[in-house]
C-alpha cells in the first residue's frame, strides 16, 4: 500500500500554506525539511511544538523528518553534526515518526571511494548514537555524496548491516548521476528500499520534471514495488523551480501538477 507525503516546504514557507495545499490533494502526512524558513533541526522547542498542534488539528502527521544529516564534508568536524544528528532523533519521537533522512557525507569529485573507510566510520558512528532509539535512518542517494550510484548505496546497506538502516530511492537524484534508476539500481537495492521520493529527471538536461516525463523510470519502480506488495511512503519532492542544497522549492501550482503526475501512475498501474 503507498502512503502519499510530500515536502511542504516545496509548496511554501509558510505552514499554514503547506497544510492547506497538501489537505486539497488529499495527502494526510508531512516530510518535515523546513517551516517558516527554517530548517527543521533549527526549530526551537516551542517552533516545533505550535507545528505539531496545527498538524493534530488536521489530523495530519510527518512522514519522516527531512534532515541534512549526512551532507557535510566529510572532512568538516563530526561533534557538532553529531549533536544535530540527536536534536533530528528528539524531533523524530516527539512528532511520533520513525524516519529520519539522512545522506552519506560529500566527498572529493572521482575520490569518492579514497573516502570509504571515513565514510563507514562515521555512519558507524550515527547508527551507534540511533542504537535503542525507535528511529530508523533512510539513506538518500543525492549527486556529490559517497552513496550517490546504486553500487555505493549498496556497499553502505552491506556493510553496516543494520535493521535500523534503510534507504529512500530517489529516481531524479539517480538520474543526475547519469544512472537508469530501475534498470541500474532497483534489483540492488530492493531489499532496502523502505521509502520513495517522487521526482523524475532528463538526463541530457539535467533538469527536474514531473514523474513520468523524464529517464527516471518512475513508472516501472511503482509497479514494481506494487507487485511486492511494498507499503510505505511516497514522497512528493518535485524540485520544479528551485533547487537548493538543503532544499528545494516548486510552489503551490507545480506541487499541485507534481501531485497529478504521480496519481496519473497510480492509475495507469492500477495502484
Amino acid at each position: 500500500m503507498f502512503l502519499l507525503s510530500g515536502f511542504g516546504d516545496e509548496i511554501s514557507a509558510d505552514l499554514t500554506v503547506q497544510l492547506d495545499v497538501l489537505g486539497q490533494l488529499g495527502i494526510s502526512y508531512l516530510e518535515l525539511r523546513g517551516v517558516w524558513g527554517k530548517n527543521v533541526l533549527a526549530l526551537a522547542d516551542d517552533e516545533a511544538k505550535s507545528v505539531k498542534s496545527e498538524m493534530d488539528k488536521r489530523g495530519m502527521r510527518v512522514s519522516a523528518i527531512g534532515s541534512p544529516i549526512g551532507k557535510i564534508k566529510i572532512d568538516d568536524p563530526f561533534e557538532p553534526h553529531l549533536r544535530h544528528f540527536r536534536r533530528a532523533m528528539d524531533l523524530a519521537e516527539y512528532f511520533d515518526c520513525k524516519y529520519i533522512r539522512m545522506f552519506s557525507f560529500f566527498v572529493p569529485e572521482g575520490k569518492a571511494d579514497e573516502y570509504r573507510p571515513q565514510v563507514m566510520e562515521r555512519l558507524t558512528a550515527l547508527l551507534a548514537e540511533a542504537d535503542g532509539r525507535p528511529v530508523t535512518l533512510l539513506h538518500e542517494n543525492e549527486r556529490h555524496i559517497y552513496g550517490d550510484i546504486p553500487r555505493r548505496c549498496h556497499d553502505i546497506f552491506q556493510t553496516l548491516a543494520s535493521p535500523q538502516l534503510r534507504m529512500t530511492f530517489d529516481p531524479a537524484n539517480f538520474v543526475m548521476c547519469g544512472v537508469r534508476p530501475f534498470s541500474e539500481g532497483y534489483d540492488m537495492l530492493k531489499d532496502y528500499i523502505e521509502y520513495v521520493h517522487i521526482k523524475d529527471g532528463l538526463m541530457a538536461e539535467k533538469r527536474v520534471v514531473p514523474a513520468g516525463e523524464g529517464d527516471g523510470q518512475v513508472r516501472e519502480l511503482l509497479d514494481a514495488l506494487k507487485e511486492r506488495a511494498f507499503h510505505g511512503f511516497l514522497s512528493l519532492e518535485p524540485h520544479l523551480a528551485t533547487a537548493g542544497r538543503f532544499d528545494g522549492f516548486s510552489g503551490p501550482q507545480l506541487f499541485q501538477a507534481a501531485a497529478k503526475a504521480l496519481r496519473g501512475l497510480l492509475q495507469e498501474i492500477d495502484a
